[in-house]
């Protein structure tokens, strides 16, 4: 392994993929280390034999759910928007052509002790239950603002401004009651919580755009999501990288980032007797804790934010409430449940080709708020009906401490507790950029994702 490389990706999650690819496009001699013998790291999907070996190792999965085969379980549950960032990476790097998709067939909020469904159509923002006849009214007015809003004509401004004016002035403005601002800023601008309402408009408005531009793409939800789980995703990154060079290692094992003990700059990888060298490290915080360095003046890279915890929970049953649909979107808001983090449930089916026939896969998330992390799921696991199954994990979220442009050692973020992609996105600009020196510009091409009805 004396080969030099321009670039060494540590762990193969969705954002260290799409960066391999995108690095391997721009010409980059890249080389892909994993120390699972798996893709996806903390994105994968897994058998059932590896969820049991994962969560109840020595024992064995129950014979009366299915084949081993028939399931891709996520270890982290996340929807893509129809219109969202990523979507358009994968159109873009043209890596559509080997995954399929499947829309997720609704979405819901929890609101005053029950499950109601967003309006994806007007005719159902008429019969919503989310809302009374003259909540209705002032709610139409308030989308037809957003929509026909333009930011050189100050007539659709109605003497506001999205970057001088807070989100609690805007609803102040059009009247809206709490219930309403809570489904437009959680379920629909999907904000984590509340310290949107103090900050300028125009980033809920971006929000609530894309979330009503890619529910017009398909109609019934925004979401998609790739048939047989989401470790596609990061296969698909991969089989790009491999066309321009990429070279992948799974089940490597990595003991040490080396360093120059002189000017702290990334030399190589080392595992076992091997070391491998490149020009730039990039890789996810799980690499990195240890730091880097001799022991005695050891340089730590990473830093804890916060905790998520998520339960995967096996169904034998569509979650009640939610029209039996066979894959769901549903948003708990912090204030619904006297809490300081929305909780984010999310569903899907053998409809996506991730379990077998009449079984559900939900998975529950939240961001840890105290010492009995499994009991803050307790809202979402009310609305599931009884549970056939569950594993409960806790997982750290961390970001690099630096920039990594001195280093030359470029960390991801940990995946957050929402259901769906669009921080991940913000990462792999920030890393590339970072990393090239260049921001990322993505080509246009005009054939979207393969969605199944």
């Amino acid at each position: 392994m004396d080969e030099k490389y321009d670039a060494i990706i540590l762990g193969t999650g969705v954002t260290e993929c799409v960066l391999s690819a995108l690095l391997s496009v721009e010409g980059k001699k890249v080389l892909h280390i994993d120390r699972n013998d798996y893709y996806g790291a903390d994105c994968a999907s897994l058998n059932l034999t590896q969820l049991w070996q994962k969560f109840r190792p020595g024992q064995e999965p129950p014979k009366d759910i299915g084949r081993d085969r028939d399931y891709a379980v996520d270890l982290i549950a996340k929807f893509m928007m129809a219109n969202g960032e990523l979507t358009k990476m994968l159109v873009h790097t043209d890596v559509t052509r080997y995954l399929e998709f499947k829309q997720i067939a609704g979405s819901y909020v929890f609101r005053d002790g029950r499950v109601a469904k967003v309006p994806a159509t007007e005719m159902e923002a008429v019969r919503s239950s989310l809302m009374g006849l003259f909540e209705k009214r002032r709610a139409k007015k308030f989308f037809e603002f957003l929509q026909n809003w333009k930011d050189d004509d100050p007539a659709t401004h109605q003497g506001l401004s999205l970057d001088n004016d807070n989100m609690t002035k805007i609803f102040d403005y059009f009247g809206l009651e709490p219930g309403t601002r809570d489904f437009i800023g959680h379920a629909m601008a999907l904000h984590l919580e509340d310290s949107y309402m103090q900050r300028p408009a125009r980033e809920t408005y971006d929000r609530i755009i894309l979330y009503t531009s890619s529910m017009a793409r398909y109609g019934k939800s925004p979401y998609i999501y790739p048939l047989y789980g989401l470790g596609e995703l990061p296969q698909a990154f991969a089989r790009l990288s491999a066309i321009y060079g990429g070279t992948y290692m799974l089940d490597k094992p990595v003991d040490e980032i080396v360093v120059d003990e002189e000017t702290g700059k990334f030399k190589g990888v080392r595992s076992g007797e091997e070391t491998v060298y490149a020009d730039l490290v990039i890789g996810d915080p799980s690499y990195f804790r240890q730091g880097v360095g001799a022991a005695d003046k050891r340089k730590q890279l990473v830093r804890e934010t916060a905790k998520v915890v998520r339960a995967i929970c096996l169904l034998k049953h569509p979650i009640p409430n939610t029209d039996n649909t066979d894959s769901t979107q549903l948003i708990i808001p912090q204030n619904q449940v006297n809490r300081k983090h929305d909780i984010y449930v999310a569903e899907v089916s053998s409809a996506q080709n991730i379990c077998a026939k009449d079984i559900y896969v939900a998975q529950v998330s939240t961001i840890v708020e105290s010492s009995t992390p499994e009991l803050e799921l307790r809202p979402g696991f009310e609305l599931l009906g009884p549970i056939f199954e569950k594993f409960v994990t806790v997982a750290p979220v961390e970001e690099p401490l630096e920039d990594g442009k001195e280093s030359n050692i470029y960390i991801t973020r940990s995946l957050d507790a929402t259901s769906h992609f669009e921080t991940l996105v913000d990462d792999v600009h920030s890393v590339f950029e970072r990393c090239m020196g260049k921001g990322l510009v993505l080509k246009k091409r005009e054939e979207g994702a393969q969605v199944q009805e």
